[in-house]
C-alpha cells in the first residue's frame, strides 16, 4: 500500500459537499484501517492501485476501476443476495452501483438535487430576463471558435450578433426588448452561425423547443416559440390509478386513415375515444421529438426538446395529453436517448465543431448498425443535457413516463450485436458502464420528479439488475419489453406447421421471467408491421386479406388465421407478462404493411396510415377480431388477471395439444391442434365448485364457429388419484383451434 495526500478536498464554505461526504464516508472506510476524517488536508490510506480524485472545485468526482472506500462491514447487495446467479460477479455488481453513487453525490453538490441539476432547458435556449426585460440565448459549445446568432428578425446576417464564451464552454448574447421586441417576435426563424474545426456551419441550437420545416426548400430551422402558459386540467390524474398497464402503441402522423400526415388535434378528436373504446389504459406515443426523416419512424432524432411540428404546435401536443388524462388513458413517451442523426444541417452532430462534442470521436462515437452516432454518456455536459430532456417531456408536457428506446445499444459497447450465452457478457469489457450509470441516474431521476411514473427498457439482451430497484443495486427500470415473445411467434408461423407446434416450448418462452422482472408482453408491435416484415395477421391471412374478409366467403384459411389470431394475444396477454401492449390496428388484423412516403414507393402515404374503416365495417371479419380484442381486454382489466404473476400449469397434453392454466379462479383452455375436438375431455382444477365459460373464440361475434357457448355451466367431479389423493376435475367439450375462459362461481 502506499499513501497518497489529497489537497483541498474541502473548502470551509462547500457545506453542500461536506454534507455529501460525509454521507458517503459516515459508512465507509479503507480496509483494516480507520474512517478518514473531513478536514482540508486529508491522508489516506489506500490501495496502490486505487485512486479516488475529489476535486469540489469543479464539483467533480473521479472514482477509478473500484472505490477505494469499502464498508466497514462487508454488505452483498439485495440483488445479489436474492439471486445466486450474480454472486459470482458480486464486485461488479457493487462497482457499477458505487459508480453511480458517486456520481449522484457530486449532483447533488453542484445543485442540492437530481432534479434541480436537470435545468438544461431552463438555461440554455432563449430565456426571458424579467429584470434586465430582454432574452438571453445560451448555448453549449466547448470547442468553438467563435458564434453568431441570426434570423429573420435581423435580416438574416450571420454575423452580425457575435455570442460572447464564457465558462465551461457556455456561449450566450443578451437581447434588450427595447431593441429588439419588434424583431424578434413569435414565431421568427433564426439559426446559429458557427465556426469551429470543420468549418462554419449554420447550425440549429441543441436545446432548440421548436424546429419547423420549409415546404419549398425542404430546410429545417429553428423557431422562437414563445409559450403560452397552458391551462392544465389533470391535477387529479395519476398512471398509478389506472390499473394494470394495456399499452397502445401508436403514431400520430399515420394514425389517420387519409392518405398523408395527422396531426395532434386529429390524433386526438379521432383516434383517443377509439384507444378509450378498445379499453386500453395507455397510449406510447412514438415519433415525438422532432426527426428530419419521416420514414424513421421518430428513431433518428435531431432536436431533443422539439416535439415534431410536422403534426401541430406544442400547444396541440399538451391538448392530446390532457385530453387523454381526462379519458383515464396514461401517455408514455417513445424518448430515444440510444442515438442521434448524424446530419449537420439539423442534428447536433458536432456542433461545436469537434468530433466529440456529444459524442466519443471516431468509430466509438457512430452507431454503424443505423448509420447514427452514440451519446458519450459519460461526458458531464451530454448527462446534463439528456438529463434535463427527461425533466423536460414530464415537466412541460405531462408524460406519464418512457420507454427508453434502444436500451441494448445503449448498454454496450457492441451494442448487443453478440449472444448473451455466458453470465461474463453481462459484466466484462462490452459494458458501457457510463450508459449503465447514465440509466440509472435517468430512473432515479423520473422518479424522484414524478414518483408513479413508469419506466420501460426496450433490451433484448436480459441485463441482469434492469428492473431492480436501485437502492437494491439496480438500475431502477419499472418493466422491460418481452421482446423473445414475437420473436418466437415469427418463428412458429413461419417455420413450423401448426400440427408441430411445441406446447411445452410455447409455455417456457412465454413465462420465462424473473419474478422480480416486471415484463411488458406483446405478440407484435410497430417492429413486425414494418415494410420488410410481416404481422401476425399478415403471415396467417396472406393475399386473403385482400378479397376474402367478407363475412359471406367461406374459407377454411381464414378461418384459421382468424382462430390463431386470436388465440396469440389471448395467451400472449394472460401469461406473458404483468403489462401488455398493441399496435395501433393490429388488434383487428389490419393489412398489409407499414411502409412511409420514400422515393422507392413513390413518396406514397398509401401504407402509412390505419384504415379504421375496416374494422368499423360489419360486413367485414376485421369487426370480429376487434370486437374480440375488446372483450379480452375488458375481461383482463375486470378480474386484475396482470397482477397475479406467473399463471399456474395444470395440464399440458402433447397429444391434442391442449394446455389449461389458471389465474386465480380462472382457467383457461387453449387448443391448438388443427383438428382434435374431444368430447367430454376431463382437466384438472384448483378448487371444486361451479365454473361458468365467460369468454371463448368460438363465439359468433368474434367470428367463431360457435361449437362452444358462453354461460355454460359446469360443475367439478372428485378424480382419485394414483396415490390416493382426490382431484377436483371439469368435462369440457374441447374444441379444436380455440381458446375458452371458465371462471368458478363462488356459492
Amino acid at each position: 500500500m502506499e499513501k497518497i495526500r489529497i489537497k483541498t478536498l474541502i473548502t470551509p464554505n462547500n457545506t453542500a459537499t461536506q454534507n455529501s461526504l460525509k454521507r458517503l464516508f459516515a459508512t465507509t472506510s479503507t480496509e483494516g484501517h480507520s474512517t478518514a476524517t473531513i478536514e482540508q488536508n486529508v491522508l489516506f490510506t489506500i490501495f496502490f492501485d486505487t485512486i479516488l480524485c475529489i476535486l469540489t472545485q469543479n464539483h467533480y468526482i473521479c472514482v477509478a476501476k473500484k472505490l477505494c472506500l469499502m464498508k466497514r462491514e462487508k454488505q452483498i447487495l439485495p440483488i445479489v443476495a436474492q439471486d445466486e446467479w450474480l454472486q459470482p460477479v458480486a464486485d461488479r455488481i457493487e462497482d457499477r452501483h458505487n459508480r453511480y453513487k458517486a456520481r449522484l453525490i457530486d449532483i447533488e453538490s453542484q445543485a442540492g438535487s437530481i432534479v434541480d441539476y436537470a435545468n438544461g432547458h431552463h438555461f440554455y435556449g432563449w430565456q426571458w430576463d424579467d429584470t434586465l426585460q430582454g432574452w438571453w440565448f445560451r448555448e453549449w459549445l466547448p470547442e468553438a471558435y467563435d458564434v453568431f446568432i441570426f434570423g429573420d428578425f435581423n435580416s438574416w446576417q450571420r454575423t452580425q450578433l457575435r455570442l460572447d464564451k464564457g465558462e465551461n464552454g457556455v456561449w450566450s448574447i443578451f437581447l434588450p426588448e427595447a431593441m429588439y421586441g419588434h424583431l424578434l417576435q413569435h414565431g421568427s426563424l433564426y439559426k446559429l452561425h458557427i465556426h469551429g474545426k470543420n468549418g462554419w456551419h449554420d447550425r440549429i441550437p441543441a436545446y432548440a423547443k421548436r424546429v419547423v420545416q420549409d415546404d419549398a426548400t425542404k430546410n429545417y430551422t429553428a423557431q422562437f416559440w414563445i409559450e403560452q402558459p397552458y391551462e392544465w386540467h389533470d391535477e387529479e390524474f395519476d398512471i398509478a390509478n389506472v390499473g394494470e398497464l394495456l399499452i397502445y402503441e401508436a403514431h400520430v402522423g399515420m394514425a389517420q386513415e387519409k392518405e398523408g400526415v395527422g396531426t395532434y388535434n386529429e390524433f386526438t378528436d379521432l383516434v383517443l375515444p377509439r384507444i378509450k373504446a378498445a379499453g386500453y389504459n395507455a397510449v406510447q406515443l412514438m415519433a415525438i421529438a422532432e426527426h428530419p426523416y419521416y420514414g424513421s419512424f421518430g428513431y433518428h432524432v435531431a432536436n431533443f426538446f422539439a416535439p415534431s411540428s410536422r403534426f401541430g404546435t406544442p400547444e396541440e401536443l399538451k391538448h392530446l395529453i390532457d385530453t387523454a388524462h381526462a379519458m383515464g388513458i396514461a401517455v408514455i413517451m417513445d424518448l430515444v436517448h440510444a442515438h442521434y442523426v448524424k446530419n449537420l444541417n439539423e442534428g447536433i452532430a458536432s456542433l461545436d465543431g469537434s468530433d466529440h462534442h456529444y459524442s466519443k470521436a471516431g468509430d466509438a462515437g457512430y452507431q454503424q448498425y443505423w448509420d447514427s452516432m452514440i451519446f458519450d454518456y459519460g461526458k458531464g455536459g451530454v448527462e446534463h443535457f439528456l438529463l434535463s430532456n427527461v425533466k423536460y417531456w414530464l415537466e412541460e408536457y405531462h408524460f406519464d413516463g418512457y420507454r427508453f428506446d434502444g436500451v441494448t445499444s445503449m448498454l454496450y459497447h457492441h451494442r448487443g450485436y453478440i449472444d448473451f450465452d455466458a453470465r461474463e457478457k453481462f459484466f466484462d469489457e462490452g459494458v458501457d458502464l457510463d450508459a449503465v450509470t447514465y440509466l440509472t441516474l435517468a430512473n432515479h431521476l423520473v422518479h424522484e420528479l414524478k414518483p408513479t411514473a413508469v419506466t420501460i427498457a426496450e433490451d433484448v439482451s436480459g441485463m441482469p439488475g434492469s428492473c431492480s430497484p436501485i437502492k437494491d443495486g439496480g438500475m431502477g427500470f419499472d418493466y422491460r419489453l418481452g421482446m423473445a415473445i414475437p420473436d418466437f411467434w415469427i418463428k412458429m408461423l413461419k417455420d413450423t406447421p401448426d400440427e408441430d407446434w411445441n406446447i411445452w416450448e410455447m409455455w417456457s418462452v412465454l413465462t420465462n421471467r424473473l419474478p422480480s422482472v416486471r415484463t411488458v408482453a406483446y405478440a407484435e408491435s410497430h417492429d413486425q408491421a414494418l415494410v420488410g416484415d410481416k404481422t401476425i395477421a399478415f403471415r396467417l391471412l396472406d393475399k386473403l386479406m385482400y378479397d376474402s374478409m367478407d363475412r359471406k366467403t367461406e374459407s377454411m384459411v381464414v378461418d384459421r388465421g382468424m382462430a390463431l389470431h386470436k388465440m396469440i394475444r389471448l395467451i400472449t396477454i394472460t401469461t406473458g407478462g404483468e403489462a401488455y401492449l398493441n399496435f395501433m390496428g393490429n388488434e383487428f388484423g389490419h393489412p398489409e404493411w407499414i411502409d412511409f412516403p420514400r422515393e422507392g414507393n413513390g413518396w406514397s402515404y398509401s401504407h402509412a396510415r390505419r384504415q379504421w374503416s375496416l374494422a368499423d365495417n360489419e360486413e367485414l371479419r376485421y369487426e370480429y377480431l376487434a370486437e374480440f380484442d375488446r372483450a379480452m381486454i375488458a375481461l383482463v382489466r375486470n378480474t386484475h388477471l396482470l397482477s397475479d404473476g406467473y399463471p399456474y400449469n395444470l395440464l399440458m397434453d402433447e397429444q391434442n395439444k391442449t394446455m389449461v392454466y389458471s389465474h386465480r379462479d380462472l382457467i383457461f383452455v387453449i387448443n391448438w391442434h388443427p383438428t382434435a375436438s374431444i368430447p367430454n375431455y376431463e382437466l384438472p382444477v384448483g378448487e371444486p365448485g361451479k365454473y361458468v365459460s365467460i369468454l371463448t373464440t368460438e363465439e359468433a361475434r368474434f367470428g367463431g364457429l360457435q361449437r362452444q357457448n358462453v354461460g355454460e355451466e359446469f360443475f367439478t367431479f372428485n378424480f382419485e388419484c394414483e396415490d390416493g389423493s382426490v382431484q377436483p376435475r371439469l368435462q369440457i367439450y374441447n374444441t379444436s383451434r380455440s381458446a375458452i375462459v371458465l371462471k368458478r362461481i363462488a356459492e
